[in-house]
Formats: structure tokens, C-alpha cells, sequence
């Protein structure tokens, strides 16, 4: 499937800012299953872009200096790409959990993508004993990863409830866990907590999710706005498997991954310093718009969702 995605954050300072510099993170990566195929980036009324070098995590990183006063600041990304991802389908002939643990403790790759780099804590996700305790019963270290994984997912989408008024972009992990309640972020979060508390490695995903709910169901969440979901490191056979546990599906052909990293704050889509008197008001708007199947890639396959 090819996607044109439209991408508008806007700040509204409340009075005049004579400076700011900021990291942008807005364009996609490539990733196994999706491959960009264009991108533009735009910044009214002013501001100089060049690009910077990702400190952390996987992203294409943008340097955005704004130098004279402005009052507004629109920064508007539209990418074109194509995404080919087959659903997972767990196989009695998966690692188990204890395998995954073994072969990420014992992996050389030092790449970004490598493993070992995500089965420790990381600023926005500490290793937490209620969270692991709770997640324990789904990951017994016998039971095949991908199996595993889909049940914590689910089981999250579950026993949580989506509440957009219930936490903030600091709210800890532990805190969104004890009131069962947040937003992707948390849920995301939480679920990273628990796989690396089993000695997991596990990976913060952020990007944008297309929705098509069933007859008579509602979309699903994500929509319209950036979406968070969980990467499981399933040993070098198998690689990196997308689980949104907002949703309790896994990432295919629906989800378009924009920056991979341990938690949020490596891959923010925007973050940065700015020189102003008054407080900003931010502003985000997405549109994921479907354009076609390429000739030889099949449709995606039927997709059974399970809305929150």
C-alpha cells in the first residue's frame, strides 16, 4: 500500500520568540516492510533547516534554527511511502522468551537496531516490580515470543482504558499502570517495562496508523495523530515485530513507523529550546491518506481489529 502522509504541528508562543532551535524528527525511517519514496519538509514564516546527526535511537533528525521574531511557527512535513508488511503468525518453531533473552544478551551487533541496546532501563522507562510482576503471567520464558508477545498486547488493550484527560507526555509508566488508564504513550510504555523486566529487549516505536474498523465498529485509536506502539526483538531469524497493545493487533501493513528508539525521549517528532516571555500552545494535525497497492504486492491481508 502507498500512503501520502500530511504531518502540521503549530505553535502559538503568546508573544514574540526571537529565537528558537529544534530537533525534527517528521521523516520517516526505512524500516523492514516500508520504504520511503519522498519527502518535504516545509517551516513558515521563517526558519533555517539543515540535517543533524540521531544522538540516540533510529531517526532522521532535522536541525530547525528560527533566528528572527516570530509570533506563529507552522512546520508542515508530507511524505509518499510504501508499505509492504505481512501480519506475524506465531509458529510452534518460534524462539521461546528464554532463547530471545539468551541470544540478545550474547548479540555483537552495536548498531542502533542491535538488541543488547534496548534490555536495559531508559529515562522515560525504569525497570518497575509491579509492572514485570503483572505482565510475568504472559511471559513465561517456555513460551514462543511471538505468542507471548500478542498476549501481553492484548491483554493491555484489555484491562486499560484509553483516556486522553488521564495523563501527560511526563506521566511515568508506573503512574498510568496504577490508574489503568492513558493514552498510547502509557500503554506503550507500560508494555516495554514489563518485556525488558523479563530480560527482554524491547523498542519504543512512534508513527502513524491508517484505520479501517469493521462495519458498525469505531476506528481505532491513533488516528489523526502521531500513534506509539511496542518493537520485540525476536531473535536474528525473525528480527524486530511491531505490537500496538493500544489496539491488540500487530504492526503490518496499517502502521507506518517513523522513528524507532528506548522510549519517547529519543524520538520525539519535535523537541527544543526557545527563547520567549509567555507560554506556547501546540497544535497537531495528521492525515494518513491511502493511494493504491503497487502492481505485484498482493492486498493486505483480512485483519480482524480490536478497537479500545
Amino acid at each position: 500500500m502507498i500512503y501520502d502522509i500530511r504531518h502540521i504541528t503549530t505553535f502559538d508562543y503568546g508573544a514574540n520568540v526571537k529565537f528558537a532551535r529544534c530537533n525534527l524528527r517528521l521523516k520517516p525511517i526505512d524500516w523492514p516492510g516500508q520504504r520511503l519514496d519522498s519527502y518535504t519538509l516545509s517551516v513558515h514564516p521563517a526558519g533555517h533547516t539543515f540535517p543533524a546527526h540521531a544522538e540516540a535511537g533510529l531517526a532522521n533528525v532535522t536541525r530547525l534554527v528560527v533566528d528572527s521574531p516570530v509570533r506563529t511557527l507552522t512546520i508542515e512535513s508530507v511524505s509518499r511511502i510504501m508499505v509492504d508488511r505481512l501480519i506475524p503468525i506465531p509458529s510452534p518453531d518460534d524462539p521461546t522468551l528464554a532463547d530471545v533473552a539468551a541470544m540478545a544478551r550474547l548479540s555483537r551487533d552495536a548498531s542502533a537496531a542491535g538488541p543488547a541496546g534496548y534490555l536495559y532501563p531508559s529515562p522515560l522507562i525504569p525497570l518497575d516490580r509491579a509492572i514485570a510482576d503483572w505482565c510475568a503471567p504472559d511471559l513465561d520464558p517456555g513460551r514462543g515470543a511471538l505468542e507471548a508477545g500478542m498476549a501481553l498486547a492484548q491483554r493491555i488493550q484489555r484491562e486499560f482504558v484509553y483516556d486522553g484527560d488521564a495523563t501527560f507526555v511526563d506521566t511515568t509508566p508506573h503512574d498510568a499502570f496504577v490508574q489503568r488508564r492513558g493514552v498510547c504513550q502509557d500503554f506503550a510504555q507500560i508494555m516495554i517495562a514489563g518485556l525488558r523486566g523479563a530480560g527482554l529487549p524491547a523498542a519504543y516505536a512512534s508513527g502513524y496508523i491508517r484505520t479501517i474498523p469493521p462495519a458498525g465498529q469505531p476506528r481505532l485509536v491513533g488516528a489523526d495523530a502521531t500513534h506509539a506502539w511496542v518493537l520485540l526483538w525476536c531473535g536474528p531469524a525473525i528480527g524486530w515485530v511491531g505490537l500496538d497493545p493500544t489496539n491488540g493487533i500487530w504492526m503490518a501493513a496499517d502502521h507506518i513507523v517513523m522513528a524507532v528508539g528506548r522510549d519517547y525521549t529519543e524520538i520525539a517528532p519535535v523537541d527544543g529550546v526557545v527563547l520567549g516571555s509567555a507560554a506556547q500552545d501546540m497544535t497537531v494535525s495528521v492525515d494518513v491518506a491511502p493511494i493504491e497497492t503497487p502492481a505485484g504486492i498482493g492486498a493486505p491481508a483480512p485483519m480482524t481489529y480490536i478497537s479500545p
